[in-house]
C-alpha cells in the first residue's frame, strides 16, 4: 500500500483551531483509490521544528504523494501554491518566539521552487464541482512557505516522493466571527475538496493549460 501524506498546523496568532490540521485529521487513514492511503501528521507552527516533524515524517512513511495545508485567514478560496522562495521573513514570532528576518530557509538551496503538482487540473477540478479554488502566486513567508520550500527541498533528494506541494484554505466560519468581513469555508466542503485533489494529483499525467495566473 502506498502512502498519501497530509500535513497540517497547530493554531498560531491567537487563534483556537487550525483548519488545515481539522481536516487533514478527518481524512487519516482513508484510501484513495485503490493503492493509496493517507497519512496524517500534525506539524508545530514553529519555523525550526515544523521541517524536524516534516522530515521525520518523510523519513517513516516513504509517501509517493504529500501534501502540505496552511491557513490562510482572508481568502475565500483553495489556493493551490505554484511557487516556494528561499526566504524566512516573519511578521509575527511562530508558536516558539522565534521571528526570522530575512534569511534563507536552506542556505544551500535555490532561489526558489516550483510546485510538484499539477495546479492548473486541480483547479479546473476543484471549480467544476462548486468548490471555490484559485491558483496563488505566493504563499506568503511565514511557516507556511518555510514548510513549503522545506518540502521541496527535501523532495529532490527523495525518489519515493512522487508528487509534492502545499495548499491554503480559508479560516472555518467559526473563526470567521472574530474576523469580521474575512471569508470563510465550512470544513465538509474543505474535506470533499481535498478529496478531489488528491484523486486529481493521482489520475493527472499532464498538467492542463489554462489561465491561472495573476494581474497584481
Amino acid at each position: 500500500m502506498k502512502r498519501i501524506l497530509l500535513t497540517g498546523f497547530d493554531p498560531f496568532a491567537g487563534e483556537q483551531n487550525n483548519p488545515s490540521w481539522e481536516v487533514v485529521r478527518k481524512l487519516e487513514g482513508l484510501l484513495i483509490g485503490d493503492q493509496h492511503q493517507i497519512v496524517s501528521v500534525l506539524l508545530p507552527c514553529e519555523f525550526h521544528r515544523s521541517l524536524q516533524t516534516l522530515e521525520a515524517a518523510l523519513k517513516k512513511h516513504r509517501p509517493a504523494v504529500v501534501l502540505a495545508l496552511g491557513q490562510a485567514g482572508g481568502r475565500a478560496e483553495i489556493s493551490i501554491e505554484r511557487i516556494a522562495i528561499n526566504v524566512d521573513d516573519a511578521r509575527i514570532p511562530d508558536n516558539a518566539g522565534a521571528q526570522p528576518i530575512d534569511v534563507p530557509v536552506f542556505s544551500d538551496g535555490p532561489a526558489a521552487y516550483f510546485s510538484r503538482l499539477p495546479v492548473k487540473a486541480i483547479v479546473h477540478d476543484l471549480q467544476q464541482n462548486g468548490i471555490p479554488a484559485g491558483v496563488s502566486q505566493t504563499a506568503g513567508t511565514y511557516v507556511c512557505n518555510h514548510v513549503f520550500y522545506g518540502l521541496m527541498h527535501m523532495a529532490e533528494k527523495m525518489d519515493y516522493v512522487q508528487a509534492a506541494g502545499f495548499i491554503h484554505i480559508p479560516y472555518l466560519p467559526e473563526q470567521a466571527i472574530a474576523h469580521p468581513g474575512a471569508a470563510s469555508m465550512p470544513l465538509d466542503m474543505m474535506k470533499t475538496g481535498l478529496v478531489h485533489v488528491l484523486e486529481t494529483i493521482l489520475k493527472t499525467r499532464k498538467d492542463m493549460v489554462i489561465a491561472g495566473g495573476a494581474t497584481h
